[in-house]
């Protein structure tokens, strides 16, 4: 099913300012309110979630006669009376630029019209508060669109969001305002047409589009479905209906462990979509709170949770970064907005900035997150310089209100921007200094090259092949909010590596269906500092090459190398392509000379060790390189890039520095240094002392060490060494030595390795703290690690070590094969031999006889290990294969001591399972598991054992398949560590 847009695509509701409507006299008070009006008019449950719903989406405490309200409000009201004005109901329409019929959309809008009629009838300021002839037309529009558009017999056609969300959310909300003008036959109507779009079995199934933020929106109409027509059963439903949101996934839709958030299966989403998912969570968590239909999944805290793990690591200064915000980066200016108001990575921000301090205000979260959250807010709101938040037009009142009232709250201080880097599963890595922050944008197998879809973005092709933006803490905050996305050369995006191959506009198809077939993309991470890879691919191109860049603490080092391609075109890596404004004449110096400002100058410069640009940062190329400079105005307009956006030309100026790597390149690569924020005598005197040394730039590996910060650094795209590190697999490595310390933090990007042996040749380190999947072998005159990277999903492992205390004796880590495996399934499959297939199928039923009951065999012989058994895991590689769901969980057992045979064994004649062991996770993303049976080893070591895999006894799993030994890559194994 193709996935569609949420409201972002349509009109954007901007001013969403509805106050309900019996306490219109309160603004006469000064101070409008409508938390007093609950306690006075909330006759039942029902009323108490009607008016408390008002008071979520209009806001409390402020006065209508001060700004920034007045304005709002008055500009609230001169919209309304246009679109009054406007209103002509025929058999085909109810404004005549907005046909019924065809384009779903146009039901939509029809209804958004209404709601800001409604608003500008219900707010005080408007200048049409009250106005019975507003009031009349509402209630007009509301009875025409019934009749003709959104009915109870209905045929759905278009796009299924405007039917199932876009609509009935503008509905339900214009009848929450208007609902003492309705009566009980109209809502009963309106409601009727709702259940028709939008029945109960839209949430049955986590599933399709009633997924992630889908599934919130869909629920939030159930729920105001609930509240209007005075139903506990839909109430009920959109309480529980939110409980699939809440887990945490491994794969597709949602939020993961490690603050990725996933939309549409392959994108990374957490600016939009996920803004979608965290606002409805926020106004739903306060709806329902202390009624009979209160959210109370204990689950509900991994949202809590999410607000700083997932949302604040991509917001700076007020604006969320394009790296997550999909096809919504080239919304921009939408021609059917009447309040021309420019979408972008502020506004994004904005709102979910607003959706954070509602859930702080909302009493639902535990109290320490919520003062977090709000100190977090207050610092945000201070540094949006560029755009202030209390000043954006595109704020809601009631976002507004709550602003306001934080920035006066002294008790609240201001939280600083935290430093510090992260690498997430979902292909993105951010680094954030006390000066600057940086975003980058990857893609793999798990990540799509880019999403078009609905007329947007077409031209987003390499928006993930290595995107590095950048913003300064004073400086640059307007860089991608400057039409730079209708303007910018969509083929020199910055830090990208690209073929100059036309594309066509949508080339790969929509909805993300564009993916690369590269497994590699991410990197280890201490929390400070990052090493971050790819393995690049070029859309509909034959691009191949690796990228990496190191995350240092006033810098980034970005290198590339086997970049080669056979498209016939040149290959070029961005270095930059900085947007300057409409009339930016910012200076480049390039070795300290000055160059032109001339539009249309451009030159080569050949052994170039250092360039910066005047109020944005420097670049620096060790050993000298031959680098390209372009100073250039473009035009395009956002209807270039969205079939909704406005045709006015836009034209804005841009430096762009570039390696011209030719047409057809083998093995080429490239090496320079980006310090965000530095000036030319910074950028001279960096190159003239370096810290940072590049030990390793090749095909199989690129390493760095900083001097500055104690880091040695290595992405291995393959076995091998670089510097002192020295890996047995594919991973990526960062080592940090400081005060008698060293940490060590390992990845496995590719996630294709179960364990990786790591190697640092640093004398002197003796003992090590704890951690979680990482055992040290031996130190002395090097470290030796084993380090579990399996079903890590991409993410680190470290561990720290001591040069005090007393170093243990060492330990050996030994693999071993299974000698046989095989599964068995039950029923009348029960004496059926599967010991020699390339699979191993499990499933738990926990019922008998069904024949689909199925368990894995597998025997080790221990014979030949020696030692004392200090851990034992077993691993097993494979995926749910089930269409009742997309994640289980897998048990490892041990078994009888009956004998055996792989060619034989069926389950009326197998070992059965004894005592329960390791537990691990699996989803529909091939991936390792590892379960631990160190029990079941040492019961049996100096001989064979044998385990079963399983599912937990008790419950009803899902089906996975594994890899067996007959498979011919991903085999199982037994991981033996003695000493």
């Amino acid at each position: 099913m193709i996935p569609e847009p949420h409201s972002p695509a349509h009109l954007p509701l901007s001013r969403r300012r509805l106050l309900q409507a019996s306490a219109v006299g309160l603004a006469a008070a000064g101070t409008w309110s409508a938390l007093g009006v609950q306690a006075a008019h909330a006759a039942d449950a029902f009323d108490t979630l009607r008016l408390r719903w008002q008071a979520l989406l209009t806001g409390t405490g402020f006065d209508p006669a001060a700004q920034p309200f007045a304005t709002a409000l008055a500009a609230l009201g001169d919209r309304a009376r246009t679109q009054q004005a406007a209103m002509a109901p025929t058999a085909g329409s109810l404004w005549p630029d907005l046909p019924l019929g065809t384009v779903s959309a146009n039901i939509t809008s029809s209804y958004l019209r209404l709601r800001t009629m409604a608003l500008a009838w219900a707010q005080p300021g408007t200048g049409s508060t009250a106005d019975a002839a507003l009031a009349t037309a509402v209630i007009t529009g509301l009875d025409h669109l019934h009749a003709i558009a959104y009915t109870p017999t209905a045929s759905n056609y278009n796009n299924w969001w405007d039917w199932q969300i876009g609509t009935p959310q503008a509905l339900l909300d214009t009848c929450v305002l208007v609902q003492p003008l309705l009566g009980a036959t109209r809502i009963s109507n309106y409601c009727a047409a709702v259940d028709r779009s939008v029945p109960d079995s839209k949430v049955a199934a986590y599933t399709g589009t009633s997924t992630g933020a889908n599934r919130v929106d869909l629920c939030r109409v159930l729920a105001l479905r609930g509240v209007l027509g005075r139903s506990s059963a839909k109430l009920a439903l959109a309480s529980s209906a939110l409980s699939p949101v809440f887990p945490y996934v491994l794969t597709g839709d949602g939020l993961y462990p490690d603050g990725s958030f996933v939309q549409h299966t392959w994108v990374p989403y957490t600016g939009s979509y996920g803004e979608v998912l965290l606002g409805g969570l926020s106004k739903l968590f306060g709806l329902l709170a202390g009624s009979a239909w209160a959210v109370t999944d204990p689950q509900r805290q991994t949202v809590f949770d999410a607000v700083d793990s997932a949302y604040a690591p991509f917001l700076y200064n007020g604006l969320v970064m394009d790296s997550v915000s999909g096809r919504a980066s080239s919304r921009g200016l939408q021609s059917a907005d009447p309040l021309r108001l420019q979408q972008d990575d502020h506004g994004r921000g904005h709102t979910i900035i607003g959706h954070i301090l509602r859930l702080a205000d909302s009493g639902a979260a535990p109290a320490a997150q919520s003062a977090a959250w709000r100190a977090s807010v207050k610092g945000w709101i201070a540094r949006d310089q560029y755009r202030p938040y209390l000043t954006d037009a595109a704020v809601d009142i009631p976002e507004l209100a709550r602003a306001q009232a934080l920035v006066n709250d002294s008790a609240t201080a201001p939280a600083a921007e935290p430093a510090g880097a992260r690498v997430f599963a979902m292909d993105r890595a951010v680094v954030r200094r006390a000066g600057w922050a940086a975003s980058l944008a990857m893609c793999s197998v798990r990540t799509t090259f880019y999403e078009t879809g609905n007329g947007e973005n077409p031209r987003g092709w390499h928006t993930n092949n290595g995107l590095l933006s950048w913003w300064g803490s004073t400086f640059g905050n307007g860089q991608y909010s400057d039409a730079f996305w209708p303007t910018v050369n969509p083929y020199r995006l910055p830090g990208t590596t690209v073929s100059t191959k036309p594309l066509a506009d949508a080339a790969g198809g929509a909805w993300g269906a564009a993916r690369p077939d590269n497994t590699w993309a991410g990197g280890a991470c201490d929390g400070t500092y990052a090493a971050v890879g790819q393995a690049v691919r070029g859309l509909s191109s034959t691009l191949s090459g690796v990228k990496s860049w190191f995350l240092l603490d006033d810098s980034i080092v970005c290198l590339g190398a086997g970049i080669g391609c056979a498209d016939g075109v040149p290959v070029e890596t961005v270095v930059d392509n900085r947007n300057l404004g409409a009339t930016g004449q910012h200076a480049l110096t390039v070795d300290g000379t000055t160059q032109p400002t001339t539009l249309g100058w451009s030159r080569r410069f050949t052994g170039a060790r250092w360039a910066a640009i005047s109020g944005f940062g420097a670049y620096l190329f060790p050993g000298g390189a031959t680098v390209d400079a372009l100073r250039e105005a473009r035009t395009g307009s956002w209807r270039d890039i969205n079939g909704g956006g406005t045709t006015e030309a836009l034209t804005r100026r841009y430096l762009t520095l570039w390696f011209d790597h030719g047409t057809d390149p083998s093995a080429a690569g490239y090496s320079y240094l980006l310090m965000p924020g530095a000036d030319a005598a910074a950028a001279e005197a960096r190159s003239a002392a370096p810290t940072a040394t590049v030990l390793a730039n090749s095909a199989t590996v690129q390493a760095v060490s900083d001097s500055a910060s104690g880091v040695t650094a290595a992405n291995f795209f393959a076995a091998g060494t670089a510097g002192p590190i020295t890996v047995s697999a594919p991973a990526s490595v960062l080592v940090r030595e400081s005060g008698g310390a060293m940490t060590v933090a390992v990845a496995d990007p590719g996630r294709t390795a179960s364990t990786v042996q790591v190697t640092i040749a640093r004398p002197g380190y003796r003992t090590a703290d704890p951690a979680p999947g990482v055992t040290v072998l031996a130190t002395g005159s090097s470290v030796t690690l084993l380090v579990e990277l399996g079903g890590t999903q991409g993410a680190s492992r470290t561990v720290t070590l001591r040069a005090t205390g007393t170093a243990p004796a060492p330990a050996t880590a030994t693999r071993l094969a299974p000698t046989q495996d095989a599964y068995v399934r039950d029923g009348s499959y029960g004496d059926t031999n599967y010991g020699t297939a390339t699979t191993l199928t499990v499933k738990n039923t926990d019922s008998t006889g069904s024949g689909f009951s199925r368990r894995a065999l597998l025997t080790f012989d221990t014979s030949g290990v020696s030692g004392t058994v200090r851990r034992a895991v077993l691993w097993v590689r494979g995926a749910v294969a089930d269409s009742g769901g997309s994640e289980t969980s897998l048990q490892a057992f041990a078994t009888t001591a009956d004998s055996w045979t792989e060619t034989a064994v069926t389950w009326n004649r197998s070992p059965a399972p004894t005592t329960a062991l390791g537990t691990g996770w699996i989803s529909t993303a091939a991936d390792w598991v590892g379960l631990d049976v160190t029990a079941a080893v040492n019961g049996g070591m100096g001989g064979t054992v044998t385990l079963a895999v399983w599912q937990p006894l008790g419950a009803v799993g899902l089906a996975v398949n594994l890899n067996s030994r007959e498979n011919a890559a991903f085999r199982p194994h037994l991981e033996l560590i003695t000493s």
